[in-house]
């Protein structure tokens, strides 16, 4: 039987953050949860199209529960300013989508001089997740759902030597080493959480191809770049409306079977209903992780602990 929102179980009393909440996947995600009655947090840098999505939920939805956070996650600045405000607001949280990211888009820094889809995708995830970990330890189940891409298969592991790909830029090159970190940053979050015997879970999703913004924006950064132009078109042929493409987060973050360590993608890896599909074993994907995790350590100075409720700690 094909999995749906409808399955969603009732979330009320229940608390979640998704990153990009202002549109595509992420405003999809934000509306099913709210649906279920989950307290959201919206964590949006657009807070001008943050608010419109959240009337847009609140037009079918006026009982939803919805909150905006303004946060960049090219900023790190941002990005603590906003763990601060969604901490005070949920003392206990029990669901993370990170959802939001940027994709194959010219060579470009964050605030903080990081490559930009790597300081997006990751890092800026890497520390929003660090300095909530307090939180997500303190619900009784928490779970964090890091949303990856096909593109993953494409990715090299990060290189410490060179993590924001300086002199050997490629918008696509740079995306797939983001999604891939994406990809090693669940399932080494998820090693750890076990290793500590912590409440809460770390698992992983892909949207497969969806017809959403994050598309056509990649066409008008790069000026329709012959790449960007042919998957624009091919997601708005054959890609999943916004709402099926965020059933595999959605399901990996509220089904009750969904467990730690598991990916949820599309049956037939871009389309169809979202399943649970056995992550496969890559040759030296355990030091790719742990180097993922010494870079993202050494260039963000946020160490991730998952062993108490004391979590958030600034590296030396």
């Amino acid at each position: 039987m094909s999995w749906s929102s409808a399955d969603i179980p009732d979330l009320s009393g229940r608390s979640a953050v998704v990153t990009g909440a202002n549109g595509g996947l992420g405003l999809e995600t934000a509306r099913a949860l709210a649906a279920a009655g989950a307290d959201v947090v919206m964590a949006a840098r657009n807070q001008e199209k943050a608010q419109e999505a959240l009337e847009d939920v609140r037009s079918s939805r006026p009982d939803a529960k919805l909150e905006l956070v303004p946060m960049d996650l090219a900023s790190q600045q941002s990005v603590k300013e906003a763990s601060g405000r969604i901490a005070a607001l949920h003392p206990a949280l029990d669901l993370l989508i990170n959802n939001a990211g940027v994709m194959a888009i010219p060579e470009r820094k964050t605030a903080d001089g990081y490559e930009m889809q790597f300081g997006t995708n990751h890092l800026g995830h890497w520390t929003l997740t660090a300095l909530l970990m307090p939180a997500l330890l303190r619900a009784e189940a928490a779970r964090v759902v890091t949303v990856t891409s096909t593109a993953h298969h494409m990715g090299r592991s990060v290189n410490p030597k060179n993590p924001h790909l300086h002199g050997s830029y490629g918008a696509w090159k740079a995306y797939g080493q983001s999604k891939l970190a994406n990809f090693h940053f669940g399932i080494g979050l998820h090693r750890m959480l076990k290793a500590a015997n912590a409440p809460a879970a770390s698992l992983i999703a892909h949207p497969g191809l969806s017809n959403t913004e994050l598309q056509a924006v990649s066409v008008q950064e790069t000026d329709g770049g012959r790449s960007q132009r042919f998957f624009h078109d091919l997601a708005g042929r054959s890609g999943m409306s916004p709402a099926d493409g965020a059933l595999p987060q959605l399901r990996a973050a509220t089904d009750p079977a969904a467990k730690s360590g598991q990916f949820y993608v599309p049956m037939w890896v871009n389309n169809g209903p979202p399943v649970h599909k056995p992550i496969l074993r890559r040759l030296g994907a355990g030091r790719a992780i742990k180097r993922l995790w010494e870079v993202s350590e050494r260039e963000t100075r946020v160490r991730l602990e998952v062993g108490s409720p004391a979590a958030e700690q600034v590296a030396a």
